[in-house]
């Protein structure tokens, strides 16, 4: 059996930006809030953090002060991915010797890869560190998918651990599960799935909803690892309109605009995403 990195709901974070670049206050301020709220895990750097117009300089700030912040409270995941391995690698060993507690690798975007291409590109990022991995399958956004069988041959990496499954397929969830078992732990990558994606095991959540209902989204993954299956049910079925509403336009764009009006200073987006329209 492997490392379990956190079970429950990790909140991907946006980051606060201002007009010298990112609001490290305003950060520190938000992180304290989700660990106060009983976050379990905090994922920095990732797509909602809108990574790929962060600089590298930036990411590394935004790292040592998500770790610095914890202080060992909650596990600390920077996501480290890049359609560049090399890259991918560079980021990933400059995360770990700051640090953190494990990372979070996107799948190859734009130029993709084959299924091969894919176990070649993570067994060099594998062999490369020494601290946890978990995959991300987002198909929507990279057009490409990890096939179930690909994660089994993944999953015998010694440092991948987990899977953030955002294909939205219930039925290829449902088979890397069955593949994998206890060598590949899966996390929901999409909000209005994290209770059928743990009626198959998972171990909760990546969550955008998080940000908003840190303790209510926290409740709602122990409520059903606990049992506490109607509980869970209820919730997962209540949140589906702010669901709904935080992905009405391009993630991040409506929780900074969410964030925004709960008196956080997160600013808006980078470019090329604009703000929420009104």
């Amino acid at each position: 059996m492997k490392k379990i990195l956190f079970k429950g709901a990790a909140s991907a974070i946006p980051t606060p930006f201002d007009e010298n670049g990112v609001n490290i206050e305003e950060f520190k301020k938000f992180l304290d809030f989700q660990i106060e709220n009983n976050i379990d895990a905090l994922i920095v750097c990732g797509t909602t953090g809108e990574s790929s117009t962060m600089t590298k300089d930036e990411k590394i700030q935004v790292i040592k002060c998500a770790i610095e912040v914890s202080n060992g409270r909650v596990p600390i995941i920077a996501g480290t991915g890049s359609n560049n391995t090399k890259e991918a690698i560079e980021m990933s060993r400059i995360a770990q010797d700051l640090g953190v507690d494990g990372v979070l690798l996107v799948t190859p975007y734009y130029n993709k890869t084959t299924q091969t291409g894919l176990i070649a590109h993570y067994k060099a990022i594998n062999d490369n560190i020494s601290i946890p991995i978990i995959l991300y399958n987002v198909p929507s956004r990279t057009g490409l998918n990890i096939n179930p069988e690909t994660c089994w041959e993944l999953s015998k990496l010694k440092n991948v651990v987990g899977i953030k499954e955002a294909s939205g397929n219930l039925s290829q969830i449902a088979q890397i599960a069955h593949l994998c078992g206890d060598n590949l732990y899966i996390y929901s990558g999409n909000d209005d799935q994290a209770i059928p994606i743990c009626s198959l095991g998972g171990l909760g959540v990546i969550s955008v909803l998080s940000n908003i209902k840190p303790k209510f989204t926290h409740n709602m993954i122990w409520d059903f690892l606990n049992g506490n299956f109607d509980n869970a049910k209820k919730k997962q079925l209540d949140a589906i309109p702010l669901i709904n509403d935080l992905f009405a336009e391009v993630n991040p764009i409506p929780v900074k605009a969410m964030l925004n009006d709960m008196g956080f200073k997160f600013g808006a987006p980078r470019l090329p995403l604009i703000e929420m329209k009104k």
